[in-house]
């Protein structure tokens, strides 16, 4: 009876420990709070059917211009505070001026999960193939940075954990997805993950005390 209950417990703490998928409804709550908080125009969320985590924005200008969210992603997502996260970060790129005029773009982690499978330690696609990836999809590295700290900062103005970006990021390193330092990391535009993770972390303590 004691090792059943023991290996009952453990269950339950292994459950505990998985990611829950976020709803729609969800989706959308953090979408119009965050949009709210910035003064950034409402538009309706487009629900993708890929598997592969993301979100973006497909943008023509600053009142033309639509936003996506995957299946993956809301699938890997525990809270509102994460997804708030993700689209302040979306609202940094637009705000920022990182967009070009007619291109599309997205926040990067798929490119990055796609180069680096960590779940099965293979390169999915070919040189060429991330290349035109990294080409089409990619923002720089300072330009991430700069998104992750407005999308910080965004999360606290709507009332938000300040950790929000934070935990989303973390939950796209746990399930195999992410940029390494070092030799491999040199196909990637985006901060190595574990960098991110601390920069973000930074962020929300200097946000959160209102530096």
């Amino acid at each position: 009876m004691r090792k059943i209950f023991t290996s009952l417990l453990l269950l339950a703490l292994t459950a505990s420990c998985s990611y829950a998928e976020i709803s729609n409804a969800v989706v959308e709550s953090a979408w119009k709070r965050i949009a709210k908080a910035d003064g950034f125009k409402q538009v309706s969320i487009n629900y993708e059917k890929d598997e592969s985590p993301n979100a973006w924005v497909a943008f023509k200008s600053q009142n033309d211009y639509s936003i996506h969210v995957t299946a993956g992603l809301m699938k890997i997502l525990n809270t509102e505070d994460e997804i708030a996260g993700v689209w302040g970060h979306e609202i940094g790129h637009v705000r920022l001026g990182h967009y070009t005029k007619g291109r599309l773009r997205s926040m990067g982690w798929t490119v990055a999960g796609k180069i680096l499978q960590q779940k099965t330690g293979k390169i999915a696609q070919s040189a060429g193939n991330i290349g035109m990836n990294l080409a089409e999809n990619a923002f720089s590295r300072n330009q991430e940075t700069q998104s992750d700290e407005y999308g910080v900062k965004l999360l606290v103005k709507a009332g938000y954990n300040p950790l929000g970006l934070y935990n989303a990021m973390k939950a796209f390193r746990d399930n195999g997805y992410g940029t390494q330092s070092g030799i491999a990391n040199w196909f990637s535009t985006h901060p190595a993950t574990d960098e991110r993770l601390k920069a973000l972390h930074d962020f929300a303590e200097k946000y959160r005390k209102g530096r």
